[in-house]
């Protein structure tokens, strides 16, 4: 048979338009004409030949499903033909290293999930009612003052504004609050 180099374009068209009536003579006639082209470009893609053939039949199949979409452009109808193929073998490529990372999965560093695991949850949230409790065995303006420097990272200058107290005496709640509340903890 006649290879698509040396059909005429207007060739191809014919046949491809003839396929779009499901013409199965024609079908055979454009596969014939056209397979060693395409099955080249499918070759180049994936790197080995069972996968290009298989690859081949998809294209084909597409092809007679999909030729009533052909529409001539003025470019050569190989065109269209090469890039059905080419689109076909580019995502067989992407199935394949998407399934071979899925199944490597030795081969994957291991992740880690930064979130505390359900046993530190346990204990922090332990540790968040014991703090809790702590705190309100403080005086009220100094456990306002300890959440304000230690949770919203106030200065001591802006918390000795904000409780109208020199700044040492700001510090010195500060220092006083902190050790009963480690003392507090301890227990």
């Amino acid at each position: 048979m006649t290879l698509a180099s040396q059909r005429d374009p207007a060739e191809i068209e014919a046949l491809i338009a003839r396929v779009a009536l499901r013409d199965r003579a024609a079908f055979a006639a454009l596969y014939d004409a056209t397979s060693g082209k395409l099955f080249a470009v499918c070759l180049r893609v994936l790197r080995n030949r069972a996968e290009a053939e298989e690859a081949l039949q998809e294209v084909f199949l597409r092809v007679w499903h999909k030729a009533d979409l052909y529409a001539p452009t003025g470019h050569s109808p190989m065109t269209w033909l090469i890039t059905v193929a080419r689109n076909l073998a580019i995502d067989r490529l992407r199935a394949r290293q998407s399934a071979g990372e899925v199944r490597d999965l030795d081969e994957m560093p291991e992740l880690s999930d930064a979130r505390p695991g359900p046993e530190a949850q346990v204990i922090a949230r332990s540790e968040a009612v014991r703090i809790t409790a702590c705190m309100d065995e403080l005086e009220a303006d100094r456990a306002r003052a300890v959440r304000g420097a230690y949770l919203q990272g106030l200065s001591y200058a802006q918390l000795a504004a904000r409780h109208e107290v020199p700044l040492n005496t700001m510090r010195t709640w500060l220092r006083r609050s902190l050790l009963k509340l480690k003392e507090c903890m301890s227990r």
